[in-house]
This record gives structure tokens, C-alpha cells and sequence, in this order.
């Protein structure tokens, strides 16, 4: 089970970071531990990450990803982390070295520094945040041999 977050600056720019083990940039967050809910995870990951202890909010989207090459299949949430305050941004700093960076970055831009999937689930994130719903998707793979 993966825990993201959505968050943005105040002027409206969505924050990213830019994991070691990984090609593309993500959300903050990352995967629970075992008998961990995904809202403890969430808040977990940006404090262990970003030094960065807020009160994670709504879900804003929830993923079932089907098996594919040798994983398993996996949820994935997204949570509303709300707007930082300057001081808030000001604070933020890598305190694991799975990261090697973070940005606040326009949609836009976002969307082409994360991975297709992701690109969309943050894309579907902001509408949900938006319109004050929750967006639910399931996508299936093909069948493993």
C-alpha cells in the first residue's frame, strides 16, 4: 500500500520530490509498513523525509493497481495536505537519504517530471481537491505468465 500527498505552496505550486531509487520525481509519501493505515503512513513519510509534521487530510484519490512485471497488485492513496505557509516551505529540508531533492513546481511542469501514472493520478488529485470529491480508479494490467 502506497501513501502520497498532495501539497502546494501558496501560490498554488505543487510540491514534489525526487527519490533516489527512482527515475522520475513523486509526491511525498511513499509505501506503509506492515499493519500501518495509509493516513499514519502518509504523515510518517513527510516527517521522515522532509522534517515536515502536519495534519494530513481527506483522500483525494484512491488507486487499485493490478499485478504487473513482478509485483503484486497495490492501493495507493492520495491525501490533501493543504496549502504550506512561507515559513512552512522555508522549514522543509532532506532528512533521509532516499531523497535528493524537492520543488515546488506549476501543474504543468509536474505532470512532466513524474511518470505518466503518476502525472494523471496528480491531475485527477487537484480535481478532486477542487471539487471536493473523491476520485476512485482501478487499472488493470496484463495478466502475468
Amino acid at each position: 500500500m502506497a501513501a502520497d500527498v498532495l501539497i502546494r505552496d501558496e501560490a498554488g505550486q505543487v510540491l514534489l520530490v525526487d527519490p533516489t531509487y527512482k527515475e522520475h520525481w513523486d509526491l511525498p509519501g511513499g509505501m506503509a509498513e506492515a499493519n500501518e493505515p495509509p493516513r499514519a503512513a502518509a504523515t510518517r513519510e513527510l516527517r521522515e523525509e522532509l522534517g515536515l509534521t502536519i495534519a494530513v487530510g481527506r483522500v483525494l484519490v484512491i488507486d487499485w493497481d493490478g499485478p504487473h512485471g513482478p509485483w503484486d497488485d497495490q492501493l495507493i492513496f492520495v491525501f490533501d495536505g493543504g496549502t504550506l505557509t512561507a515559513t512552512q516551505v522555508q522549514a522543509l529540508r532532506l532528512t533521509d537519504d532516499e531523497l535528493s531533492g524537492f520543488a515546488f513546481v506549476p501543474h504543468a511542469e509536474a505532470a512532466n517530471r513524474l511518470r505518466p501514472d503518476m502525472a494523471d493520478r496528480l491531475a485527477r488529485a487537484l480535481a478532486a481537491q477542487r471539487d471536493g470529491t473523491t476520485d476512485h480508479a482501478e487499472r488493470r494490467h496484463q495478466p502475468r505468465k
